[in-house]
């Protein structure tokens, strides 16, 4: 099955990017680190999201990233979906940290189940068929509006929402451009996506 494996970010400063995620969310081990200084303005087109047991477990996870030096973008609280939030990094990247439970479960505190890439496709049908293309293989899919791919143990979850509907469901204006400061590491080839997001092979990560 093909999956993600990690994600690299740009950022301006490897160390410090790595001080505030193993700080603030514990997932140095999925993260790669670039420094770059690529052009980039507003939305850069990816919501990355934890997902977790219970509210308790996102308070324990959005906490330490404030203290980190994060900056909210959502406040956390109940939604028709859940309960969640989301903060942007001090490399700009925005995270969102979300429960579909609105109850305590008891859950340990910082338990990440999963991690997602979500990406605001222009055309999620186009985009969909070229990474089933690419050997995907979908898990859930609600038409044009939304997508989720299956991935192996332990693996990024990748999702497609629109563009508009991935920056509202963020709380920031769908504007944005120059790169991405994104690369995606998996097994299934390296390609620029139709979103330009551009896909590596391990042995093209260094580091």
């Amino acid at each position: 099955m093909t999956s993600i494996d990690a994600l690299t970010l740009d950022v301006p400063d490897t160390a410090a990017a790595k001080a505030f995620y193993d700080n603030a969310f514990g997932i140095v081990d999925r993260l790669r680190f670039r420094t770059s200084d690529s052009p980039s303005s507003g939305f850069r087109g990816y919501v990355l999201s934890l997902v977790v047991p219970d509210p308790a477990v996102v308070d324990s996870l959005i906490g330490p990233a404030i203290d980190a030096g994060a900056t909210v973008i959502k406040p956390a609280k109940k939604s028709f979906w859940g309960y969640g939030g989301v903060v942007a990094a001090p490399d700009g990247a925005l995270w969102k940290v979300a429960s579909s439970s609105k109850k305590e479960t008891g859950a340990p505190a910082r338990q990440i189940d999963d991690i997602v890439l979500l990406i605001g496709a222009a055309d999620v049908a186009a985009s969909k068929k070229f990474y089933v293309d690419h050997g995907l293989t979908v898990a859930k899919s609600f038409g044009r509006k939304y997508v989720e791919f299956a991935g192996g143990a332990d693996a990024i979850t990748l999702a497609l929402y629109g563009r508009k509907a991935a920056a509202k469901d963020a709380g920031v204006d769908p504007a944005g451009s120059g790169a991405h400061r994104l690369q995606i590491t998996s097994d299934a080839g390296a390609f620029t996506d139709p979103d330009g997001f551009v896909w590596q092979v391990h042995a093209d990560v260094a580091g």
